[in-house]
């Protein structure tokens, strides 16, 4: 099933457990993916997207344990 809602840096930070400015500086280098969406200037995101994007970044725990 897939998970179309849209997170805004508040989301994605809560997800991943750092404060909203850290997600802002990911973004600024490069680090995140791109937006999905761009509603008035703000950026969004897919749940999933993220959640892809998190799975992937190096140093992931539970990608690791999925190889034991």
């Amino acid at each position: 099933m897939t998970d179309r809602r849209l997170w805004s840096y508040k989301e994605i930070a809560a997800h991943i457990g750092v404060q909203t400015d850290t997600v802002r500086t990911y973004r600024k280098h490069g680090m995140l993916p791109a937006p999905d969406l761009v509603e008035e200037g703000r950026p969004y995101w897919f749940a999933d997207t993220i959640r892809d994007w998190v799975a992937a970044r190096p140093g992931n725990r539970s990608r690791r344990e999925a190889k034991d």
